[in-house]
C-alpha cells in the first residue's frame, strides 16, 4: 500500500480514498441550498482532513451544481484549505430540457462552458483534474483535444482525465489529445466484480457474460493511469446495510466482513475498501457518503493489510461461485 499510486507520478499527492461531494448541498432541484448544508459540508470536509484524505471529486451536475456551491462556501471560509487539497470535476452529462432528452455532450462548447460554471461554483481559479464524465458517442477528439489546450493554456485546468471509459475509448481519446489522461473512473467493489472476473474468465464460458471491457485494468496500469472506484462501498450492502431480498452470496460476504473487522478490530467499511487497496493497480476509492463517522471509518482502510488468502476469500464468497 506504500507504493506510489498513478497520481503521485503525475504531480498529484493523493490519498488513497478520496471523498466523493455528490451527497452535498441537498436535493436535486432547483431549491437553494442552505446554512445546514454548508455547516454539512464544513463537517464533511473535516471528518475527511481528519481521515487523511485530501482529495475530492465533484461533478458539475451534482444535486444541480449545489455539491460544488457549498463546498466553494467552505472554501471561502477556510481560504487556508486550498492549497492543502486536490480538487477533481466532471463534466459531459446534460439533463434532459425543453423537450430534449439527457445526453452526453463532449463538444468544445460545452466543456468549456461547463469548466467555467466549476470554477464559479468552487471560487477557485484553478481545477486540478478535470473528467469527461461518460463516452459520448459524437465525441471529435480533435475537438476535445481543442479545448482541452485551452483550458490548459489559460490556466483553468490542470490535468485531464476520463470516467467510464475502456482501454480503447482512452487510445482513442488520447490519439488526438497533448495532455495525458492521468485517470480513468470506473463502477468497482467487492459487489461489483467484472472488473476482476473479465480477466479470471478469458477463455471460459462464464466469460460470455462479463461486460467489462478486456484489457482495460493492465492498459490503465502500463499508461499510469489513476483508476478510481465509484460506489466502492456498494451502497452499504456489507456495512450494514438491508439485506432483505439480497442473494446468499451478499448476505455471507457481510457476515464475512464483519467477522474479518472484528478480528482486525476496524471497520467493516475499512475491509470493504481495503479489498480495492490490495489490487496492485493502486486503485482509489471514491467514497459517497458525507457522514462524518462514515468517512472516518473509511479512513481505517488504510490500517488494514489482507493477505493473499483474505483477499481471494472475499473475492470466491462474493463472487458465489468457486474459481474456474
Amino acid at each position: 500500500m506504500n507504493k506510489p499510486i498513478p497520481l503521485h507520478r503525475h504531480g498529484f499527492p493523493a490519498s488513497r480514498i478520496v471523498l466523493g461531494c455528490m451527497g452535498l448541498g441537498g436535493s436535486w432541484d432547483r431549491e437553494p441550498y442552505t446554512a445546514e448544508h454548508v455547516k454539512q459540508a464544513h463537517e464533511a470536509v473535516e471528518a475527511a482532513l481528519s481521515a487523511g484524505i485530501n482529495m475530492f471529486d465533484h461533478a458539475n451536475i451534482y444535486t444541480k451544481g449545489k455539491a460544488e456551491q457549498v463546498f466553494g462556501q467552505v472554501l471561502k471560509e477556510r481560504p487556508d484549505l486550498r492549497e492543502r487539497i486536490i480538487i477533481q470535476s466532471k463534466c459531459g452529462i446534460r439533463f434532459e430540457e425543453e423537450g430534449v432528452p439527457g445526453r452526453y455532450d463532449f463538444s468544445k462548447e460545452h466543456i468549456e462552458a461547463s469548466v467555467d460554471g466549476i470554477l464559479s461554483r468552487l471560487g477557485i481559479e484553478t481545477l486540478d483534474i478535470l473528467l469527461l464524465h461518460r463516452p459520448d458517442p459524437l465525441m471529435e477528439p480533435e475537438e476535445v483535444a481543442e479545448v482541452f489546450q485551452r483550458l490548459h493554456e489559460k490556466g483553468k485546468v490542470k490535468a485531464f482525465g476520463v470516467s467510464n471509459m475502456s482501454a480503447a475509448q482512452i487510445r482513442f481519446l488520447q490519439s488526438a489529445i497533448r495532455q495525458p489522461l492521468i485517470a480513468n473512473q470506473l463502477e468497482m467493489s467487492l459487489l461489483k466484480l467484472d472488473w476482476l472476473d473479465a480477466g479470471v474468465h478469458l477463455n471460459q464460458p462464464q466469460g460470455t457474460g462479463v461486460s467489462f471491457p478486456e484489457g482495460t485494468m493492465e492498459y490503465c496500469q502500463m499508461e499510469n493511469i489513476q483508476i478510481q472506484a465509484w460506489s466502492p462501498l456498494a451502497r452499504g450492502l456489507f456495512t450494514g446495510g438491508d439485506l432483505s431480498g439480497q442473494p446468499e452470496s451478499v448476505r455471507t460476504t457481510a457476515a464475512l466482513v464483519s467477522r474479518m473487522a472484528e478480528q482486525k478490530d476496524v471497520s467493516p467499511e475499512a475491509i470493504v475498501l481495503a479489498f480495492l487497496l490490495r489490487h496492485p493497480a493502486g486503485i482509489q476509492p471514491v467514497i459517497g457518503t458525507v457522514t462524518p463517522e462514515r468517512i472516518r471509518a473509511c479512513g481505517e482502510a488504510e490500517r488494514v493489510t489482507l493477505t493473499r488468502e483474505e483477499w481471494y476469500t472475499l473475492y470466491v464468497t462474493s463472487r458465489g461461485r468457486n474459481m474456474p
